[in-house]
């Protein structure tokens, strides 16, 4: 071998070791993004059950016969009679 061919050899080896060693550590910190990607999937697919199960609580709690049966039991509420509605005129 030249010295020339020598010399680029000491130069390609570290080159492609760097290179090898560049790949790993990339590949590493991917099976780690990779890792954390799926475990926040999981966690948004766990707040997405809850959020519906909040909507249907909701939904079942402002229901028009819950409303009006707890105003009619706890708050002693009924609907007026109709001598007792009064009627306003607004004002320009």
């Amino acid at each position: 071998m030249s010295t020339r061919e020598l010399i680029l050899l000491g130069l390609l080896v570290p080159a492609v070791l760097g290179s090898a060693i560049a790949v790993a550590y990339v590949k590493y910190l991917s099976r780690g993004a990779f890792a954390e990607l799926q475990g926040l999937r999981q966690e948004a697919d766990g707040l997405e059950i809850q959020r519906n199960r909040l909507r249907l609580d909701e939904s079942a709690l402002a229901a028009y016969a819950r409303v009006e049966r707890l105003a009619r039991h706890h708050l002693h509420m009924r609907l007026p009679r109709p001598g007792e509605i009064r009627y306003l005129e607004a004002r320009p």
